[in-house]
């Protein structure tokens, strides 16, 4: 996107234009908070088969650049009008919370390995903000973090982080054991023009290459592993 693109959301944004931002200006964040129990036990029925999930270069070719091993899986929930039926069937509780988020358009498990580094890089759109529900924070805490723009994130179980993905920003998993957290994008908050103009942005977006095909790639992997499950 272009720099007066961004400038224009970020001037205009109603949450601030910083690397991360308050939480409560997002009501849908203590849902989530409350109900993070039960995302996690959906969580951990998932885990047994985390080897058979599609890592994040599989579902995005672009993402090779920033991580690379096999480290980064997703289980996703949503993308960019693709829901993902089969999986949110398996964890319907979540499904139902991320079906209750206004303007949702990415949601998914982000399961990273112990090890694993995400390199700094930044995300290309300022018309979404991100947020962060720690589900697994391995021990010692301190050793899997996320640094944004200036702020250094150690995630919490049961917590939400929300920031701005257009800060750099970079991950690690220094521990022995595996960090789960429920990964979701909405459409940034801004005054009704902007608002207006923003909609229309993401969902030109779906039908761009960067979007269609990562859903293309899902949608394989859906079929080669629920076929499999008949």
């Amino acid at each position: 996107m272009t720099v007066k693109l961004e400038h224009m959301m970020g001037k205009g944004s109603l949450v601030g234009d910083t690397a991360v931002l308050d939480k409560t200006e997002f009501p849908w964040v203590a849902e989530l908070e409350k109900n993070w129990a039960t995302i996690r036990r959906e969580l951990e029925e998932v885990l047994p088969v985390s080897g058979q999930l599609p890592t994040m270069q599989y579902i995005s070719k672009t993402q090779r650049k920033i991580i690379k091993t096999d480290g980064w899986k997703t289980y996703f929930f949503r993308a960019y009008g693709l829901r993902a039926d089969e999986n949110c069937n398996r964890c319907p509780e979540t499904a139902r919370l991320v079906d209750a988020i206004p303007n949702c358009e990415v949601a998914f498990f982000s399961i990273l390995a112990p090890g694993s580094h995400i390199s700094a890089h930044r995300g290309v759109y300022k018309g979404l903000v991100r947020s962060h529900l720690a589900l697994v924070v391995p021990e010692p805490s301190e050793n899997v973090r996320m640094a944004v723009g200036d702020e250094m994130i150690y995630w919490r179980e049961g917590e939400c982080v929300v920031f701005d993905d257009t800060y750099r920003h970079e991950v690690w998993n220094d521990t022995d054991g595996v960090r789960v957290v429920l990964l979701i994008d909405v459409h940034r908050p801004l005054p009704p023009g902007l608002r207006r103009l923003n909609e229309t942005i993401l969902k030109i977006a779906r039908y761009m290459p960067f979007v269609t095909e990562p859903v293309k790639q899902h949608r394989a992997w859906e079929k080669e592993f629920y076929g499999s499950k008949d």
